[in-house]
């Protein structure tokens, strides 16, 4: 999963979707909204979640990398 991924996930025994913002080793911060103000005021739209329960719904669509690029802005500094 990258960033940007749409992701669903059960929260407090709800199911949510919502977008993974960063990522760390083995989770993710994902933003989501909830109309609960308990989870709201709880969680403040926004909550790290272990990868293995975190289910894509939608990948985010990737740059393509030119590898040529970033060796030529080399060449151009010396």
């Amino acid at each position: 999963m990258n960033i940007g991924d749409e992701v669903s996930f059960k929260l407090d025994g709800e199911s949510f979707t919502g977008f993974i913002d960063k990522a760390y080793q083995n989770s993710y911060m994902v933003t989501f909204k909830a109309d609960n103000p308990e989870i709201v005021d709880k969680y403040h739209d926004r909550v790290v979640i272990n990868n293995k329960k975190l289910t894509l719904i939608k990948a985010a669509p990737q740059p393509e990398v030119d590898p040529e690029a970033d060796d030529s802005s080399e060449d151009e500094e010396k």
